[in-house]
């Protein structure tokens, strides 16, 4: 199955029945895909006037009820900034596809990229957190929507799938569970038969940090705004209730960053240098660290399924590992993770990448294998 293909039908998997998008390579597939499929199981597929809308027609399925999705690649993605900002304000579960190429700008629109990455976590404006997978091959593509639909409603928050073009377009087997074998989780909803008698649809209890989701519709009294608002949903303009909801937003998903990071590691146990990598790429980074074993070489591979929240914690321990002498970060992009890494090792960190356009070959990143021994 096409990467892309696995993407549209573990989103279906997981319950998807609003999907809002606009045509994009690398990730059009997801939409042709879903544009046939989801009306056969009750879904609606809408093609919108451009990514701003799309992103905005999903909040407004979310807070409606449904599990939304769009697709795009790096300048839809840029569209959509601000409305993902809305979604973290609003604090509707929403999943967001973007299957990278070359950029910036139109760039390379066939061609593989990974330079999304900085863009995902600091893209829209202010302090807030989110939750992003990196798929690396086809049956990821299926699993990792699946979760970060479970993920975006356990959090209410939006969840990212960067994947990139050579995932997006790889056609491998990929094998789908029987429907009862896949978690789904959904929301937290709020009691039945509150009515609007001093119910508050944004707070939390108990020390929680994600409120309840209530519905329109269902007998509550609920208010969505982009502003600063109070525990009822309606704008409150001062200092002390803006602080108290952003910490909220950013702590719901930083005080649980150890049941949402995963992480694959390879031969880490002995490794002198390890390379850190995401996506395509940590498929060649792997066979280098096995190419690089048969010739003496202790190397092992961190590949980060989730790019954020960062594994913080993961590689400050190996920073201070006695037997890592040397880190490389490999990826399609100048050196996004790579900073990331140095930040949380403190340690130098060896860039293998290019600006897009084409794959990193294994041989590549031996050399930089070689050199950092």
């Amino acid at each position: 199955m096409l990467g892309d293909h696995a993407c549209a039908e573990g989103a279906m998997a997981a319950g998807l029945n609003f999907f809002g998008g606009y045509p994009i390579t690398p990730s059009t597939e997801i939409a042709e895909h879903l544009a046939v499929r989801l009306p056969e199981v009750g879904g609606a597929f809408v093609q919108m006037e451009d990514e701003m809308s799309s992103m905005a027609s999903i909040i407004g399925a979310s807070v409606a009820g449904a599990r939304s999705m769009t697709a795009t690649s790096g300048p839809g993605f840029s569209l959509m900034m601000e409305n993902i900002g809305l979604a973290v304000m609003m604090e509707a579960p929403c999943v967001v596809v973007d299957v990278q190429r070359g950029s910036p700008s139109t760039g390379l629109p066939t061609m593989v990229g990974q330079s999304d990455v900085m863009q995902a976590k600091w893209g829209s404006h202010g302090d807030y957190e989110i939750v992003a997978y990196s798929p690396s091959s086809p049956q990821e593509c299926f699993d990792l929507t699946v979760k970060a639909f479970n993920t975006a409603d356990r959090y209410r928050v939006p969840v990212f799938i960067m994947a990139d073009e050579i995932v997006g377009h790889m056609t491998e087997r990929v094998v789908i569970p029987t429907p009862d074998e896949i978690s789904i989780v959904r929301c937290k909803r709020p009691p039945a038969n509150t009515g609007s008698n001093g119910f508050k649809p944004f707070a939390t209890e108990n020390g929680g940090l994600v409120p309840a989701f209530p519905f329109p519709g269902e007998g509550h009294r609920v208010h969505f705004t982009s502003l600063t608002h109070d525990e009822r949903g309606y704008p409150a303009m001062d200092a002390d209730t803006h602080d108290r909801l952003v910490r909220r937003l950013c702590d719901k998903i930083l005080k649980n960053v150890n049941h949402i990071i995963e992480l694959d590691e390879y031969l880490l146990d002995d490794a002198s240098v390890v390379v850190v990598s995401f996506g395509s790429t940590a498929r060649s980074a792997r066979h280098a660290v096995n190419l690089a074993r048969n010739k003496g070489v202790k190397a092992g591979l961190l590949r980060l399924v989730t790019l954020w929240p960062f594994p913080d914690e993961k590689l400050a321990k190996l920073g201070k590992s006695k037997h890592v002498k040397a880190f490389v970060a490999a990826e399609v992009n100048l050196g996004q993770v790579a900073r990331e890494v140095e930040r949380a090792t403190k340690r130098p960190v060896i860039k293998v990448g290019n600006a897009g356009g084409r794959a990193i070959e294994p041989e590549v990143i031996l050399e930089a294998i070689a050199h950092a021994r």
